[in-house]
């Protein structure tokens, strides 16, 4: 549904909100650069299909980290698909013991994991995620540099939320904080006291330090300002106001925690559900009930191998089908490589 805003809003200054110009450029540099696979379904076909996709949030999926954080959108359908992809990781396992029995590979699926391990589940959607972030993001949860300490998965999603979508803003906020416990203070205040009415800077307590924090209404006042200059996400001040009211002074891994706690911003944020319904998804469970029973059935009838266990895979079925995640061209060119490496893959799983 388009927005009522686009009616008030300049042309080219809607285009650039909505970075509609973005999606231009990167469906003309696809479809350029899979004219051959494109070629006998046509432009207008392939226009559609990437722009449903950039609606349904799938466009991101196994693009590079430039496209992925790109936009707001961008951002947004990456947690969500994050989210949707490995929220059994939460689930004391989820679906561990069938996945198992495959026996081709380490499976992850714990409901405590390391950043490392958290940030190769990543890798699987964007090869080229950098794991600074993730490391940024388990430091919220951990607040220290023992990254090989596990996590659940709540925890670690609320904060990489947090991290991911409002990198540029955060970045900001670390300058900022650290300017204040140094005693600089960007704020200038007018005295009410001065006849001459002239612009103070208001001094810093002599207690601050990094164990004590800031002064959180000082703090506030700061991000206040910078959320009405910046040209990049930012929570809502209101929220953050709202948050920081009960606090007399913080620290700055005390304030991503509580940003990345508030429920109130992940709504207004709308990528994830509210964490009491983290695991809920009856669409994605339908979905995955059947996929299990099919390779639990599979599974059992499959032939034992000689030491008695059943690791052993079934024979592949010859039909395939396509995911309705991937836009008509990459469905085309995966397609093209997988039946191209059938043989080699089944003889090497025998």
């Amino acid at each position: 549904m388009l927005s009522p805003d686009r009616l008030s809003l300049p042309g080219p200054e809607y285009l650039a909100q909505r970075h509609v110009l973005t999606y231009m450029e990167d469906a003309v540099s696809q479809l350029l650069e899979n004219r051959e696979d494109t070629s006998q379904y046509g432009i207008a076909r392939f226009f559609t299909e990437y722009f449903n996709s950039v609606r349904q949030g799938t466009h991101i999926l196994f693009r590079e980290f430039s496209f992925v954080q790109a936009t707001p959108h961008n951002r947004a359908s990456f947690l969500r698909t994050f989210w949707r992809c490995f929220r059994t990781v939460g689930k004391n396992g989820g679906y561990a013991t069938v996945f198992r029995s495959l026996a081709r590979c380490r499976v992850l699926f714990s409901n405590l994991l390391t950043a490392q391990e958290y940030h190769c589940l990543l890798q699987l959607l964007c090869p080229d995620f950098p794991m600074e972030l993730t490391q940024k993001a388990a430091r919220i949860v951990l607040m220290d540099d023992a990254m090989d300490c596990l996590m659940s998965f709540s925890d670690f999603l609320f904060a990489f939320q947090i991290q991911f979508y409002y990198s540029e803003f955060l970045e900001s906020v670390a300058v900022i904080y650290q300017d204040l416990l140094a005693g600089k203070n960007p704020n200038t205040v007018i005295v009410p006291t001065s006849s001459s009415g002239q612009h103070r800077q208001r001094q810093p307590s002599n207690d601050c330090s990094p164990l004590d924090g800031v002064e959180a209404s000082l703090f506030y006042q700061c991000l206040e300002s910078l959320c009405d200059r910046s040209k990049y996400s930012c929570p809502p001040s209101a929220l953050v106001k709202e948050m920081l009211s009960s606090a007399q002074r913080l620290t700055f891994y005390g304030f991503l925690m509580a940003l990345a706690k508030d429920q109130g911003i992940n709504r207004a944020l709308g990528a994830l559900p509210d964490k009491g319904d983290l695991f809920l998804d009856p669409a994605m469970d339908q979905e995955l009930e059947k996929l299990i029973a099919q390779v639990s059935g599979l599974s059992v009838s499959g032939p034992t191998s000689s030491s008695g266990d059943t690791a052993n895979l079934p024979v592949r079925n010859s039909s395939r089908i396509n995911s309705p995640w991937k836009p008509l061209y990459h469905r085309r060119k995966m397609d093209a490589e997988s039946e191209g490496s059938n043989e080699e893959t089944d003889s090497s799983e025998n």
